[in-house]
């Protein structure tokens, strides 16, 4: 009585599926790439040569009119110190990045030194590297 299989498991691999899932992964990332924008608002910013990797909570810009922003919000001079508190209070830490347009005078840069010293935040003054 000799029992016969009729139905054979096939034991080859399709590459398929794993190629469509590898493509929806790089389609993801491409367009999460293209989603994070670092500086929202464009300053020219002065040259250096040395570079820094620290992390900052939070960032100040100041353009060349003589505006002010935290991240991408923009804030009157006169509010800039409370406003920061507000985003500063709880932190450990507090770090800041400095991003000042390059043509802006460095009595105004000073002004917000000031801000931060006043709270004893430490602060990073963002630069682009040397051409």
């Amino acid at each position: 009585m000799a029992i016969k299989r009729h139905s054979r498991v096939d034991a080859s691999f399709s590459p398929s599926s794993m190629t469509d899932l590898i493509f929806l992964l790089l389609v993801f990332f491409i367009v999460l790439t293209t989603m994070i924008s670092p500086n929202a608002i464009k300053v020219l910013l002065p040259q250096s040569n040395s570079q820094t990797r620290e992390k900052a909570v939070t960032s100040v810009v100041i353009d060349k009119n003589l505006n002010y922003y935290i991240e991408t919000t923009p804030v009157p001079f006169n509010q800039l110190e409370s406003r920061l508190q507000e985003r500063m209070a709880g932190e450990e830490e507090p770090m800041i990045a400095l991003r000042v347009e390059e043509s802006v005078p460095v009595g105004e840069m000073i002004k917000v030194r000031n801000i931060f010293a006043r709270n004893n935040y430490e602060f990073i003054l963002v630069t682009r590297p040397e051409e």
